[in-house]
This record gives C-alpha cells, sequence and structure tokens, in this order.
C-alpha cells in the first residue's frame, strides 16, 4: 500500500498549477448556470467489461463563498439507473488547485476528493479512492469544446497510474437563459 500512496502523492504534486490570472479562484465560472447532461456510465469498470449505461438529465451549477466553491447538483437517469449526487469543489489558494468533492445522495457519503487545476483551458484531478474494496487511482478531466458544451470523464487505474480506463464520461450542454 506504501508504494500506491507514494504514486497518488507524486502525481497530486505533478498536476499543473492553477490559472496566473486571479490564481486560479475563478476556473469554474464558465459552469455557473443549468446544464442538460448525458452520461455514459460503464457498469463494471476495470473488470474488462464493455457495458455502458446511459443516463439524462440535468447539473445546476452555483458559486459559494465568492466564487472559491461551487455546487453542483446533479439529477440523471436511465431504463436502469438514476443517480441524484452533490458536487463540492472547493479552491485552495494557497496551492492554486481545486478539490472535487462528492457526494451520491443514495448514502450521503463524500468520495476521497480529487485535486487539480486548469491549464490551457483543460482541467485535470487526482486522487486515490477504492473500488470493490480494493485501491484505485482516480483521473478526472475537464475539457470544454466551446463555451456551451463540456465533457467530464473520470478514469481509474489499477496499476499505479500506468493505464486508465475511462468509466465515466458526462457531455453538458449548456441550457440557455440559465
Amino acid at each position: 500500500m506504501r508504494t500506491r500512496e507514494l504514486v497518488c502523492l507524486f502525481l497530486l504534486s505533478s498536476a499543473p498549477a492553477g490559472a496566473a490570472d486571479a490564481g486560479g479562484q475563478h476556473d469554474f465560472d464558465f459552469d455557473f448556470g443549468t446544464w442538460k447532461t448525458h452520461v455514459s456510465r460503464l457498469a463494471h469498470p476495470l473488470s474488462g467489461s464493455k457495458e455502458w449505461i446511459e443516463l439524462d438529465g440535468t447539473s445546476v451549477v452555483r458559486p459559494i463563498m465568492d466564487g472559491r466553491a461551487n455546487l453542483v447538483e446533479l439529477d440523471i437517469a436511465g431504463p436502469s439507473a438514476r443517480i441524484n449526487g452533490v458536487s463540492l469543489r472547493l479552491y485552495d489558494p494557497e496551492t492554486q488547485q481545486w478539490s472535487l468533492n462528492y457526494a451520491n445522495l443514495r448514502n450521503g457519503t463524500l468520495t476521497t476528493p480529487t485535486v487539480g487545476a486548469f491549464r490551457n483551458g483543460r482541467a485535470e484531478f487526482f486522487g486515490l479512492d477504492s473500488l470493490d474494496g480494493k485501491p484505485v487511482f482516480v483521473r478526472f478531466v475537464i475539457a470544454c469544446a466551446a463555451p456551451d458544451t463540456c465533457r467530464f470523464e473520470q478514469s481509474f487505474s489499477n496499476d499505479g497510474g500506468k493505464t486508465w480506463e475511462a468509466n465515466w464520461i458526462a457531455t453538458d450542454t449548456r441550457v440557455k437563459n440559465s
């Protein structure tokens, strides 16, 4: 377990620094508002399965704490699943990085946060979590092709970050006048 912890610390410390202007505090300002969300979720991550579950719904993003934090409310559903959750994103001005903290409202438990920053319009966040009782690295990437379309992708690694398997791909499209 010590090796995994050291690799995770390396990944976190090598994450790119936040934007130079305002230190990155306003990196998520683009995201405020209401979004139509389409999610593809891998049914059984890191198992070799290729079965994806499709879900649709909304994400509502609100600034709090003068923009140094924001809250995302997620409500998506499909034929076989429904997910209601909340993500609290917190900015650390000392490190110029954000932590992403998620809770599925089914059980109300926060996941282990991922930590990272934006660089050149793209954000990468890394963390350590568990899947079926085994430790896995988590990478979360945000990339926006246009002001009103963004892609959020979560991947897991069970080999210390050498390879990554995407397991959550969300495409958000802004709802006009939100």
